[in-house]
């Protein structure tokens, strides 16, 4: 008996759409690891509850990256796992890794309104509908990173300046997601 091909519905998904979604896949990975990068560096610096804070991000954003998964495959399409590489391993210091976050969360906001830009001008609502949780998200995670690096012009890196910056960035994660739900 010869196999035979599954056969799945037609796709309503756009290609343009799709190949779109695949770069936010991408990225989103890229953010998961960078994060479980800089969680790694904070741990071996002993900054324990900023590591802790990063672990839990970096499980966010694959999460992120998953849900574009789904939706790129049950929409018709083909969801790509991207190659992951260029991942810095090692940081100056706690502050400049609290820099990189927002500088990159910001282009992680620009990636998804092209997106949301693209399908609102191709018409596609339902995936324009599905990426208003990411604009939503985005503006969440620029807050966050925001919030953090305020930690260190407030309270200031000299004497226990860092260990309680430390302290502060294992709290910051529920504060500010008390806040928006």
């Amino acid at each position: 008996m010869k196999n035979k091909e599954i056969v799945t519905l037609k796709r309503s998904l756009l290609h343009d759409t799709e190949k779109e979604l695949n770069k936010q896949i991408e990225m989103e990975g890229k953010s998961s690891a960078y994060y479980l990068s800089m969680a790694s560096w904070c741990d071996m610096m002993g900054y324990q509850h900023a590591a802790q804070h990063l672990y839990t991000h970096a499980e966010e954003e694959r999460q992120h990256m998953l849900k574009i998964f789904h939706y790129i495959n049950e929409a018709g399409g083909h969801a790509i796992q991207p190659a992951i590489s260029e991942i810095p391993h090692h940081f100056n210091s706690l502050r400049e890794v609290f820099e990189l976050i927002l500088e990159h969360e910001i282009q992680v906001t620009k990636s998804i309104n092209i997106i949301v830009d693209h399908c609102f001008s191709v018409k596609d609502f339902a995936t324009f509908s599905f990426m208003q949780w990411y604009v939503t998200e985005q503006r969440e995670e620029e807050t966050l990173a925001r919030r953090a690096l305020e930690l260190f012009d407030i309270i200031g890196e000299a004497g226990v300046g860092l260990w309680t910056i430390d302290q502060e960035l294992g709290k910051l994660h529920a504060n500010v997601n008390g806040i928006s739900n």
